[in-house]
């Protein structure tokens, strides 16, 4: 007789994380193949640096394999996709903070703030005429969470974590960002 058991290949991320919960390594590398490319893109557009980028996908694959057991899923209206974002969120806040904590700031910096970042020139490209002028003449911090919200995609608290902020500063600052653009587009 046959075993009822689907092989991980034919499972969603859901199941394989309840797998991997288990000790089942085929799940985990399921997970790890399906995953590890979108993630990977994702950790890109917020940071740069290869060498940041592996290690918090490194850090993040071993956290789900520690922490399957954890997540608690449709239960609570989350998704195995979400929650291996939001580990992925938070260990490259980490890693951002950790780099700051041990870097000194070069004497150039001051001059740095003149120069725009990567994220602002693909903006700049991507967003033109009277939405993206609206864009970028938001404050920072506002054009910070629109990009993390509507540009990448992300939940409050994803953009929370990644932002290092509190979800309601997050919210309010969607917010400001929103009514800004419609009376800067009306």
């Amino acid at each position: 007789m046959r075993s009822a058991r689907k092989a991980p290949g034919e499972l969603d991320e859901e199941r394989l994380v309840r797998l991997v919960a288990r000790g089942d390594r085929a799940a985990f590398e399921e997970l790890y193949r399906r995953t590890a490319p979108w993630l990977a893109v994702r950790l890109r557009r917020r940071c740069a640096d290869e060498q940041i980028v592996a290690e918090v996908m490194q850090e993040t694959y071993l956290a789900v394999w520690r922490a399957a057991g954890t997540f608690a899923g449709a239960s609570v209206g989350g998704t195995a996709v979400g929650w291996l974002w939001t580990i992925a969120a938070r260990r490259l806040v980490d890693a951002f903070r950790r780099r700051a904590h041990h870097a000194e700031p070069p004497p150039a910096a001051a001059v740095a703030d003149a120069v725009p970042a990567a994220e602002e020139e693909v903006l700049a490209a991507t967003v033109g005429g009277d939405v993206g002028d609206a864009l970028r003449r938001l404050a920072p911090e506002l054009r910070q969470v629109l990009q993390a919200m509507v540009l990448d995609g992300l939940s409050v608290r994803e953009t929370a974590v990644l932002l290092g902020l509190p979800e309601g500063t997050v919210k309010t600052r969607a917010r400001r960002a929103r009514i800004a653009m419609r009376r800067a587009l009306t």
